[in-house]
């Protein structure tokens, strides 16, 4: 085998990459190309490949070097040898080994120094570690414009308002001693020419692992390894997708449990499990400088944006939880529900059957629980949170950018879009040459303008089918109530008297309504499983240029599904059940043949908050079970196989190979998780004050379980750079849009609120009524017209006359005019003032909230004035202390020069003297 590549070696000092400032990414493609093409053309003919050698372990399983102790492992490939496999695919096998090593090949022509190990428990698996020398590293710090130290800051903090209070919190935030905090610096993008003007004091420590795994990984997605048709193949995504390599990914550090036996180990992710994912830490503050240092700022954002949000809804949870008790503590007060629950009112009160031919006649009194409960969350107390949350949601987001900008500042990630490359996988397509309007050079792109038209519109349409998917579910959702309904009706007891105990508590309604929320979660859950797989793909094809560009139209597909799977069935029974029913003798029918759902004669609003707690605990349960248990499972059956009662130390490298995969999309499930989540809590908050608790309570473990999750159960990801939320933040400024009409029309229409406010004006007036005094006395009698039964078209009465006595009429939720009036049937006078009456209320609503939104987004401003300012200050000397760094070296130059010359002139003109 040939000797690793050394500084020493000639056949290591191959040409890097030429760095260039702001160099365009389809140099930066064929500067790859122009390094290993020309040793590529015969690496798939020739027995010479460049292959690491096989050392044995040294037996310190906490070590994160090479065999040697000096070479730091910035990342671990893992292959199986098929020289060991026992399989009869020998010609499967010989192209992949090829591959592989034309890859490890091109990986030390790169400049890279590898190693290889066979693992201690199982000799048919290989680690093959990889080191960045100083050179590498530094020449792909300036092609990736990586910001790095200058000179340590020292712009001193204001002191805050709340610095008197530390000792209040001071038991809520990380013990400085445990996790120091980290020390500042002004930075500026590396550029290997002005090494000096650095702050290198150790040129081990001057890139930290996270920076190391970053340079290696992006050298790691573009090297090639094999070449079809003048198309090439590279990265190793494709490598382990296609089972070449088992796994990549860099190590932690040491164990979670214990520290290191390293005396050099920082120990970060011990110290990050103990003071962040270990249940004992749950009332502590993130370490999110620690997050973000270890696992990169993406992580750090995702976090820091959780925590933020969780802060907020405390807020939310407390005023929510006061309306509620607002409702409980006067639901006995409330007069509507004693008329339902009272004998000699809602005892006498004969409804109307709610479908034909089996469905029966029924007492108003059996709904006295439903309108019990009812009156906790229909109460005064739902409008003021509504309009609250209305206001909430806005100080949410207002001060989030606030504080998404202070960590910009803090990461340095202010300039970052700058930085960002193409993705491999766009790279690999960039087939057509065209000319660069603005630069007037060639550069390569995947498709033409026609082309990508028809990319987007293949897209568009497999969305768009996805979505029409959605809205047939629900309308399968809406069948089954209607069929279930008329089962339910005929099967539980429907004695007229409404005192059997199972009828009390079970009336067809709730039966159906409980039933289908069940059914609906199900039907969610199995959409979410398959679409996630589509939107994958139709993202693919669509082929966005960079990660954040995938990121994002990725987010839209998803989330614009989502929002139909998840919000449709709730929509449906806030803005559809119970609107167009008709009356008893001239029903709506559905389909021409199943009669439309009507609603309780409370209203729709305790299904809405029935169907919201279903479908938020069940996502809940659902997402702990996935997240949680799952990859606890296969952690414990890999260790149970690989392990196999051996007593053997294993080495770091094979530790971490045995934990699961986060996946490139792990994170993005967990912002799409708690996005949903936002949905919930704010579009329908009006008919379920207790929803930000329940987000409250779930944020605060769902923060531990994903800390504990990263740091025990899944191999360390690849740290990645982020300024932002990114799509997730507009997507959140439309729902808070959206959420303020959604309130207001459930209040309006979803709830009984304004026909209740109407009756209690307007019923000491004539000709509504002749109270003397305001009163919701006789309100229940009001909203229930009369039908007379002799008038009913079907004659789907049967057996259910039998108990009536002399009953000739029943009642029916609506305001229509009595049998006999002149217009009978059709809608009274009452009901357009209460119509006009909700139009008004959301009319004046919306423009309040709206009013308020806007001023406060006006007033805070996305930046503060004390961020923007270190900002500038630190742009100000950090161009300065280059510009005096620059100026000192062109007067140093210029000396050295005027020495040279008068040197020259005084050699040439002396002999001449003489």
């Amino acid at each position: 085998m040939p000797p690793h590549p050394s500084g020493d070696d000639p056949a290591s000092k191959r040409p890097f990459l030429t760095p260039h400032k702001l160099l365009p990414s389809s140099q930066v493609l064929e500067n790859f190309e122009q390094t290993i093409v020309p040793n590529f053309g015969s690496l798939e003919s020739q027995q010479d490949f460049r292959t690491p050698e096989f050392e044995e372990f040294n037996g310190k399983p906490d070590s994160l070097f090479f065999n040697d102790g000096q070479r730091r492992i910035d990342f671990v490939l893992v292959y199986e040898d098929e020289s060991r496999k026992e399989t009869n695919k020998k010609g499967t096998n010989e192209k992949q080994r090829r591959k592989r090593q034309a890859y490890e090949s091109n990986l030390i022509c790169q400049g890279l120094q590898l190693e290889a190990t066979r693992s201690v428990l199982d000799d048919k698996i290989v680690f093959v570690k990889v080191h960045a020398p100083w050179d590498v590293l530094c020449t792909y710090a300036e092609i990736m414009h990586i910001k790095l130290p200058l000179k340590p800051n020292d712009l001193k903090t204001r002191s805050s308002a709340f610095d008197s209070f530390n000792w209040f919190t001071k038991v809520l935030r990380v013990d400085e001693r445990v996790i120091k905090p980290e020390q500042e610096f002004f930075t500026a993008p590396f550029e290997k020419n002005r090494m000096n003007d650095f702050y290198i004091v150790d040129k081990d420590s001057f890139f930290n692992p996270a920076t190391r795994s970053r340079i290696v990984y992006f050298i790691l997605s573009r090297v090639k390894y094999h070449m079809v048709n003048n198309v090439s193949k590279f990265g190793i995504n494709r490598l382990v997708s296609s089972g070449i390599y088992k796994a990549a990914f860099p190590l932690h550090d040491c164990q979670f449990g214990s520290r290191s036996e390293d005396p050099s180990c920082p120990n970060e992710r011990y110290l990050l499990y103990r003071e962040w994912a270990h249940p004992r830490s749950i009332y502590k503050k993130q370490p999110l400088d620690l997050i973000r240092k270890y696992y990169g700022e993406k992580i750090g954002i995702y976090f820091a944006w959780l925590g933020y949000y969780t802060q907020m809804l405390l807020l939310a949870a407390v005023v929510g939880v006061a309306c509620f008790l607002y409702g409980y503590l006067n639901q006995d007060n409330c007069t509507w529900s004693k008329e339902v629950c009272d004998p000699d009112i809602g005892g006498k009160i004969v409804m109307c059957p709610q479908c034909d031919k089996i469905c029966p006649f029924w007492k108003l009194n059996i709904t006295c629980e439903s309108s019990k409960k009812l009156c906790i969350f229909d109460s005064f107390g739902t409008l003021v949170f509504a309009v609250f949350m209305g206001v909430w949601v806005t100080l949410f987001l207002e001060f989030w950018k606030r504080r998404q900008a202070e960590l910009e500042y803090e990461w340095d990630t202010v300039e970052l879009q700058q930085e960002e490359q193409p993705r491999p996988e766009y790279e690999a397509q960039c087939t057509h040459v065209v000319i660069n309007e603005i630069t007037q050079e060639e550069e390569r792109i995947p498709f033409t303008a026609w082309g990508k038209c028809i990319r987007i519109t293949l897209c568009a349409s497999a969305v768009l089918f996805w979505i029409l998917l959605i809205i047939a579910s629900v309308i399968g959702i809406i069948v089954y109530r209607l069929s279930v309904f008329i089962v339910f009706s005929a099967k539980l007891p429907s004695a007229i008297n409404g005192t059997d105990p199972i009828q009390k508590y079970l009336t067809p309604q709730t039966a159906t309504s409980v039933t289908a929320s069940i059914i609906s979660f199900i039907i969610i859950m199995i959409l979410n499983t398959i679409y996630e797989k589509v939107a994958i793909m139709i993202t693919n094809f669509e082929l966005p240029r960079t990660q954040t560009d995938y990121e994002n139209s990725l987010t839209m597909k998803m989330f614009l599904f989502q929002f139909v799977n998840y919000y449709s069935s709730c929509f449906y029974i806030a803005f559809f059940k119970g609107k167009f029913v008709g009356y008893p003798g001239d029903p709506v029918y559905w389909l021409g043949k199943y009669r439309n759902e009507e609603c309780d004669p409370g209203g729709c609003l305790l299904e809405l908050t029935t169907q919201l707690i279903i479908i938020m605990g069940g996502k809940a349960i659902w997402n702990n079970i996935q997240e949680v248990l799952l990859p606890w499972i296969m952690n414990l059956i890999g260790r149970y196989h690989s392990v196999s009662g051996s007593e053997k130390k294993t080495p770091r490298w094979e530790q971490d190979y045995h934990l699961q995969p986060m996946g490139k999309l792990g994170l993005f499930y967990e912002y799409l998780e708690m996005i949903i989540q936002f949905g919930f809590v704010t579009l329908f908050v009006a008919s379920f004050p207790l929803a930000p608790l329940l987000a409250l309570v779930n944020n605060i473990l769902e923060i531990r379980v994903d800390a504990w999750k990263l740091t025990t159960q899944f191999r360390r990801m690849v740290p990645e750079k982020a300024q932002d939320i990114g799509a997730w933040q507009p997507i959140m400024q439309g729902i808070a849009i959206l959420a303020v009409v959604t309130n207001a029309m459930i209040i309006a229409f979803t709830s009984d609120m304004i026909p209740r406010l109407v009756y209690y004006w307007s019923f000491s007036i004539p000709p509504y009524g002749d109270h003397t005094h305001y009163t919701m006395e006789g309100y229940i009698s009001n909203t229930l017209s009369i039908f007379n039964i002799a008038d009913f078209k079907n004659k789907s009465k049967g057996d259910s006359f039998s108990g009536l006595g002399d009953y000739t009429t029943c009642r029916y939720r609506d305001f229509r005019n009595p049998p006999g009036h002149p217009q009978e049937y059709k809608h009274n006078i009452y009901y357009w003032h209460v119509i006009a009456a909700k139009l008004a209320f959301i009319i004046v609503m919306e423009h309040i909230i709206y009013s308020v939104k806007f001023l406060i987004s006006y007033i805070i401003p996305d930046v503060s004035k004390i961020t923007r300012s270190k900002i500038k200050r630190e742009k100000y000397l950090t161009q300065k202390l280059l510009h005096e760094s620059h100026l000192k070296d062109m007067t140093k130059n210029m000396g050295a020069i005027a020495e040279r010359m008068v040197e020259v002139v005084d050699n040439n003109l002396r002999p001449k003297l003489e």
